[in-house]
């Protein structure tokens, strides 16, 4: 399963880390675009230098890990396309060129499922998305949780607890299944 992740669960890290993790796991193939890491390394600049540094820097290790999941397409492609909102055509764009099945997004109200259904595309909330696997693979997902959780003790160092991580990180069905 091909799945682009929207700006909005990239840039939030517990979230990119969770979704990440399970797809480090072959559960499904990450896909984003250069614009869409562009909007994530822009929204950093807002935590300063050593917020754009750090962003950079875990931008360029996801390039190294996943080194097909940049899609270009054609402008004439975004052309083509309607969203309700102009400036996330470019999202559906990279999905289309992607072959992406599902585009995982916090943004419904621009993203309309029956748009995105004559492209063969669906569309997901990061939460529902990831309960879902759970669901599936309890296990792995858990595995998955316990290292993000680990990482936010170990970098934030504070100590933090499964369940108030997640929700923090909006994704509150996984934080009640994996706490």
């Amino acid at each position: 399963m091909k799945v682009l992740l929207d700006t909005c669960v990239i840039y939030p890290t517990v979230m990119r880390q969770v979704l990440l993790g399970v797809a480090a796991r072959g559960v499904f193939t990450p896909l984003w675009s250069k614009r869409i890491i562009g909007e994530w390394l822009r929204a950093a600049e807002k935590l300063g230098p050593d917020g754009v540094a750090q962003a950079r820097s875990e931008a360029a290790m996801l390039a190294v890990r996943w080194p097909e999941a940049e899609v270009g397409y054609p402008p004439s492609l975004e052309a083509r396309l309607w969203l309700p909102d102009p400036a996330d055509i470019h999202v559906l764009a990279a999905a289309i060129a992607g072959s992406a099945d599902v585009v995982v997004t916090l943004n419904k109200k621009d993203f309309p499922r029956n748009i995105l259904a004559e492209e063969g595309i669906s569309r997901a909330d990061p939460d529902s998305f990831l309960h879902g696997i759970w669901q599936a693979q309890p296990d792995l997902v858990q595995e998955v949780a316990d290292a993000v959780l680990s990482d936010a003790i170990r970098l934030s160092g504070k100590e933090w607890q499964m369940r108030p991580l997640l929700k923090k990180a909006r994704l509150p069905r996984l934080a009640k299944a994996v706490a």
